[in-house]
């Protein structure tokens, strides 16, 4: 009988050159780590009304989004649920809850009600980001002392409008010290598909990467 190859180590390089990986920062000073170079220049664009954000507007809206999360009682390691489809709020939100050291649980505002309760029960969600169209699916965590805001041009009984956050004092945001890139940043839920969804951790570390590759 022959004898078994002993196991080799090989490393596939890509031809591209290497890249830099500042994976010491929090997601939110990646982002915006050369602002003062392109602080004008086109950073989001909303496809249905043709609106653009530069990057100075939505690292601007982000800080006071956190601001406004943070009066709201959001802390470093909390959890938000986006149940947003996409839009501006749902960058504005993700970004506010990275510069508090929070987390954000993403959901599929076409779930159910009893798929977006389970979901925001295990991640420990302590306030809802949605739209006035998709309130009621979350009305029934409002009774576990779940905050809900809502996010559009009309006002919603019993729920915070968005634009009170977006419309804080950005100076108001906490520093948050020793903030790592091993802390999560995000816990989106996987589809399910062979078993029950589950929490997905992702770092900043994790997420800087993955934007650095692009």
């Amino acid at each position: 009988m022959g004898s078994i190859p002993a196991e080799k180590e090989i490393i596939y390089r890509s031809k591209l050159p290497d890249i830099s990986i500042p994976d010491h920062l929090p997601l939110h000073d990646y982002c915006f780590e050369n602002i003062s170079a392109v602080a004008d220049h086109p950073c989001l664009i909303y496809g249905p009304t043709g609106e653009v954000y530069t990057y100075a507007e939505v690292e601007l809206t982000s800080r006071r989004v956190a601001a406004g999360l943070h009066r709201l009682g959001i802390r470093r390691g909390d959890v938000i649920m986006v149940l947003l489809p996409n839009c501006p709020e749902f960058v504005f939100a993700f970004l506010g809850a990275s510069y508090l050291g929070a987390i954000t649980t993403t959901a599929n505002p076409f779930y159910t009600p009893a798929e977006i309760h389970k979901q925001a029960r295990a991640a420990g969600a302590r306030l809802v980001v949605t739209q006035p169209a998709y309130v009621d699916k979350a009305r029934e965590l409002q009774q576990e002392g779940v905050k809900i805001v809502c996010a559009g041009a009309s006002t919603v009984e019993g729920c915070v409008p968005f634009s009170e956050l977006a419309t804080a004092e950005e100076g108001e945001v906490p520093e948050v010290e020793g903030l790592g890139g091993d802390e999560v940043v995000a816990l989106p839920y996987s589809s399910g598909t062979t078993g029950l969804p589950k929490g997905v951790m992702l770092t900043h570390r994790g997420l800087v990467t993955s934007v650095a590759q692009q």
